[in-house]
């Protein structure tokens, strides 16, 4: 167990070594146990974290309101639009007065080109920690609350075959930070990962190729496919969702015209008999019901969606009460 954290961004998982992951997860899992038990662990009390949100959400603002609140301190909820943030405060300022009215600081920006570059801009300028809630390339929270599930449905990572694949979807074009997370953190656990996508809907390559090298050293394996159906097959645990084709153009209408293409990319009770009989599904929510996935999969006995969804309070109190 790692006990330097105090103070640590948690930006990207990439970012954090394997043994101070290794203590989120010992972290997460001993508050969690403690919640269960109605123990109180009121380890932030008198702090306040700054959220700040320039994109909307459901599961991130409830789960880090409630993980403040459980941990004894208070969360600050900031939206852009309504705030002088839309037109004036820049990323600097934002680091540099929210960072001394508050003892973290959390953002959601997933712009593309643009979140990324400002939560680094934010957490330059910041003398408290900086949290990740989502940007465009990467979503740290999400996975390690994945992580957590695997770890608690399948045991010891390593050897499981994972798919992380494209579906269709309408919503909206989602954000390349899930798929591009997974397929970092997961490799980084021995796991055989797949990434499977339409040619359409690549990941960034600097992304692919540090997947590669964490396979490499921990002993999993990596690789990409653009058959549906192959992915799934014997797959231990399989992760479909929609994300844009970014890469391909800027453009969100066209990127949703080329997703047409693929509308027979959906996680259905055939592609889920492709996968081992004990196969887990995942989802980071919200999925485009009856589109990207069948209600019979998503609410069915493989599904694990509401087990991950409560996993990112805990794996959030755990990074808090570390950092912080």
């Amino acid at each position: 167990m790692q006990t330097h954290l105090r103070g640590r961004d948690m930006i990207t998982t990439q970012e954090w070594t394997k043994d101070e992951l290794d203590t989120v997860l010992d972290v997460a899992l001993d508050l969690k146990r403690r919640r269960a038990l109605g123990e109180p662990h009121a380890l932030l009390r008198d702090k306040v974290l700054a959220m700040l949100f320039f994109f909307s959400s459901t599961r991130t603002r409830a789960s880090f309101e409630a993980a403040m609140a459980q941990l004894g301190g208070h969360a600050q909820f900031i939206e852009s639009k309504s705030t002088q943030i839309s037109h004036g405060d820049t990323a600097t300022e934002i680091g540099e007065i929210l960072g001394r009215y508050n003892d973290g600081l959390s953002i959601r920006q997933v712009d593309w080109g643009v979140g990324n570059r400002y939560i680094r801009d934010v957490a330059a300028a910041s003398r408290v920690p900086v949290h990740n809630m989502q940007c465009e390339q990467f979503h740290p929270f999400q996975v390690l609350a994945d992580l957590l599930t695997i770890i608690e449905r399948k045991g010891d990572p390593r050897g499981l075959t994972m798919n992380v694949s494209w579906a269709y979807a309408q919503s909206y074009q989602k954000p390349l930070s899930v798929p591009q997370s997974l397929i970092l953190l997961m490799t980084r656990y021995g796991m055989n990962v797949r990434l499977t996508h339409p040619p359409e809907f690549k990941l960034l390559p600097e992304m692919l190729d540090q997947a590669q090298a964490n396979a490499r050293d921990a002993g999993g394996s990596f690789e990409v496919l653009d058959d549906f159906d192959a992915g799934f097959r014997d797959a231990d645990i399989v992760y479909p969702k929609s994300w844009g084709c970014m890469l391909t153009t800027p453009d969100p209408d066209e990127s949703a015209k080329i997703g047409q293409n693929y509308s027979d990319w959906i996680a259905d009770e055939r592609r889920m008999a492709l996968a081992r009989d004990d196969a887990m599904y995942l989802h980071c929510l919200p999925a485009d019901r009856g589109i990207e996935v069948t209600d019979a999969v998503l609410d069915g006995p493989q599904s694990a969606v509401f087990d991950e969804a409560e996993n990112r309070l805990h794996a959030q109190k755990a990074v808090l009460a570390l950092t912080m």
